[in-house]
Order: C-alpha cells, then structure tokens, then sequence
C-alpha cells in the first residue's frame, strides 16, 4: 500500500471523471447501477450531491490524480453514504483508506449503506470499517445489503 491517498472537496472539472467512471461496464455490473446521460448525471451532481449543504462530498485523490468520491447525505431520517472509485483503483488499498478517512469527518452515526448484494468487495470494505448487516432491501428486483455503522 504505497499509493498516497486524499481526500480534498469537490471541483466542477472532477464531474467529467466521475461520469466516466459511472459509464465503466464493470463499474456498472458490480454496482448494480445504470450509468445516466451525461445531462442527466450533470443535473444530479449539480442540484442534488453539491448542491445540497447537508451533504458531505469528497473527491479522492491518490498521489495527486482524482480516483472517486464518497458522499454523505440524508434520505429521510437516516444518513447514507456511497463512494465510487475508478477501476484502476480497484484492490490496491484506496477504497480502505478513504473510507477510513471519510468516517473521521463524516461523524453522524448510526449511519447506513445500502450496497448492491452481489457486490461483495463493498460489503468487505464497509464491514472492515465497523458496518454490520442489518437486513436486506429490494430495489426493483435487486437485494441490497442494508449495512449500520453506530
């Protein structure tokens, strides 16, 4: 784990990488989560990720170079988070220390994560980080893994 990972906050140039990561077919796969059209994606991150002041947005950089982000944010009365890291960042170590990282500035707790079930290296990491399974939920035909860190 040589690789030097950072959090820093967010940047409008950030959004165009992390639409190309959404847009990664295995990114996709394993996330169980459709890419959006670019202007859909744009909107979204615009309006509802940066532009919401409850939530906590960070990019993720390793040694100087934008890898992903981790985000916070309320949905009712729970508080989610949800990272994305690019797949070249995959099984080195990044996710496990940004995660680390977010959770010392993220400090609501309980706090949720919803992963999709066949994506077991994201369960690995949130439960490494302290989660624990609270249950299952179902979006459309899909199990998640409903996941608790208190």
């Amino acid at each position: 784990m040589n690789d030097h990972v950072c959090l820093r906050d967010v940047s409008q140039a950030d959004l165009e990488v992390f639409l190309a990561q959404e847009h990664d077919p295995e990114a996709a796969r394993r996330s169980n989560f459709p890419p959006r059209e670019r202007e859909a994606f744009m909107r979204h991150w615009t309006t509802k990720v940066l532009g919401d002041p409850t939530n906590l947005v960070q990019a993720v950089t390793v040694d100087g170079q934008l890898a992903g982000n981790l985000v916070a944010w309320w949905h009712e009365e729970r508080r989610f988070i949800g990272y994305w890291l690019g797949r070249e960042y995959w099984g080195r170590g990044v996710g496990t220390q940004a995660l680390g990282l977010f959770l010392d500035r993220e400090t609501t707790r309980p706090l949720y994560a919803d992963p999709f079930a066949g994506n077991t290296g994201s369960v690995r990491l949130l439960e490494k980080h302290g989660f624990r399974r609270t249950g299952t939920v179902t979006y459309g035909e899909h199990e998640h893994i409903m996941l608790e860190l208190r």
